[in-house]
């Protein structure tokens, strides 16, 4: 009896310390496991990075980039424009600068043209997401990181994105006088 029970352990052992390399081996075979890739980069063999079957080479779409400012600020991308094929991850860089002598915080409000494309640009990373606080004369660049969806329609073929900068939580303007004596006038009447 006690020589099975020591032929089972010691089976029991050995199927255990195989494991480790027949789960290495699995993973390579199948690419589950990212840390046999780490390895591989650690043992001096560079691995093949795998393809995007989601990226639609066969089409290139212009995305053309705005910036509008409403306030005493500087606001701009960094480029006017990139050309991307659907499905694959973009990212533009957008400059801003406080040029006022206070501080001041502000968001932007994209906009797209034309408007069928706004439900196939999704942004994965984008400055709009947040408010932000600049300091007088603070400089920022902030990303805008966007894949476009390949079931976009295929005669879009330029997209513009376009981004107004708003101060927030700053000196809302008075209404017109004109439409604040036509209301009076309205109301006066009845």
């Amino acid at each position: 009896m006690v020589g099975k029970l020591v032929v089972v352990t010691s089976l029991m052992f050995a199927f255990g310390y195989a494991l480790v390399p027949l789960y290495k081996a699995i993973c390579e075979m199948t690419g589950l496991n990212v840390l046999a890739l780490n390895e591989q980069v650690v043992a001096g063999v560079k691995p093949v990075a795998p393809v995007n079957s989601q990226v639609d080479a066969s089409r290139t779409i212009t995305v053309e980039f705005d910036a509008n400012a409403r306030g005493p600020w500087e606001f701009k991308p960094a480029t006017r424009f990139l050309q991307v094929h659907p499905g694959e991850l973009a990212t533009v860089m957008y400059e801003f600068q406080n040029v006022q002598n206070r501080r001041m915080s502000a968001q932007a409000i994209p906009s797209y043209a034309p408007q069928q494309a706004a439900a196939h640009f999704n942004k994965v990373e984008c400055f709009c997401f947040n408010q932000y606080t600049l300091e007088p004369g603070e400089k920022k660049s902030w990303p805008v990181a966007f894949v476009i969806d390949p079931k976009l329609s295929k005669d879009v073929k330029t997209i513009t994105l376009s981004y107004t900068f708003f101060e927030v939580g700053g000196h809302t303007p008075a209404a017109p006088l004109a439409s604040l004596g036509a209301t009076v006038a309205g109301t006066g009447g009845t």
